[in-house]
């Protein structure tokens, strides 16, 4: 089986990546520097039982060391990469800018100069439905504009589109961008707004509910994302871009209904104004990706 190295491998997408790889039998090495943007025990834990394979190798370094980066690269010598390790949230990117253009910008060249450099056959990395912006055609499709972003995250995440299409026509270099739609499951990011929810209705604390709750997103289950993940590396194109949602868009206030009925809790909610990079409907068209991927998401 190829060897594929996987970064942000002790994230929530990452690690599933990377245990459903290894179930296949793919020899792994994973990238993470453990950063504490959030609790760092909820990657460990995660890393813990990627540990438990023995086809997996684990490297605690930062994409931004290109030194490190193409040490490693020289030395697992992978057929396929995933950059999965980015800076992530839109609201973050208000208050911590340079954050973004250090992850999301520079070590994101840095591991697609490292692919270039080390002969990697294709690179499969991270984009984002925030790309799309205030975009109000729905559902989103992968050719609509994408060139007027209302965050520095969705910005930062254009310009990865925008790179490795210029790796691909000047080096024939394969790669495939996937934009994410909202991924929820087990072992998620506790800043996303399903587990803040559970956590504040479960401790009896108000949620801030954004737009006054008219909001809607297209969730989109981990396992369909692993689905298409997977799907990209084995497809190997030599550029694309594709949207792996659920081809569903769902009231903000059902979710939260959801969590409720599951708590057994009433929520307390205060509704405020949408905020600044915030867009109030994500809905993918997955089209593309059902024809090039054979994409099809099974949980609703």
């Amino acid at each position: 089986m190829e060897r594929i190295l996987v970064t942000g491998s002790s994230g929530f997408i990452g690690m599933h990546l990377c245990r459903s790889l290894l179930d296949d039998g793919y020899t792994v090495c994973g990238i993470d520097n453990m950063d504490d943007y959030y609790d760092v025990a909820l990657k460990e834990q995660r890393l813990k039982i990627l540990s438990g394979y023995q086809n997996f190798t684990f490297n605690k370094l930062d994409i931004l060391s290109l030194e490190s980066i193409e040490k490693l690269f020289k030395k697992f010598k992978p057929k396929k990469v995933v950059n999965l390790a980015a800076q992530v949230g839109v609201r973050y990117s208000l208050e911590n800018p340079h954050a973004y253009i250090q992850s999301n910008v520079v070590g994101f060249t840095n591991i697609i100069t490292a692919c270039l450099n080390n002969k990697v056959s294709g690179l499969i990395y991270a984009s984002s439905s925030s790309v799309y912006g205030s975009n109000k055609k729905t559902p989103f499709s992968i050719n609509d504009r994408t060139d007027k972003p209302i965050s520095l995250y969705a910005a930062s995440k254009k310009s990865n589109e925008l790179i490795a299409h210029t790796y691909s026509h000047l080096y024939g270099l394969n790669t495939t961008g996937l934009r994410f739609f909202t991924v929820y499951g087990p072992w998620g990011r506790p800043d996303m707004a399903m587990y803040i929810f559970a956590e504040k209705i479960r401790n009896g604390e108000k949620i801030p509910v954004f737009n006054h709750g008219q909001m809607k997103r297209d969730f989109t289950f981990i396992d369909d994302i692993v689905s298409g993940v997977k799907s990209s590396i084995k497809k190997n194109y030599a550029y694309e871009i594709f949207n792996l949602g659920n081809n569903r868009c769902e009231d903000l206030m059902d979710m939260i209904s959801l969590i409720e009925k599951e708590l057994n809790t009433k929520a307390e909610i205060d509704l405020m104004d949408i905020q600044l990079g915030d867009v109030e409907k994500t809905f993918a068209d997955i089209e593309h990706a059902k024809n090039k991927l054979n994409y099809i998401p099974k949980i609703s």
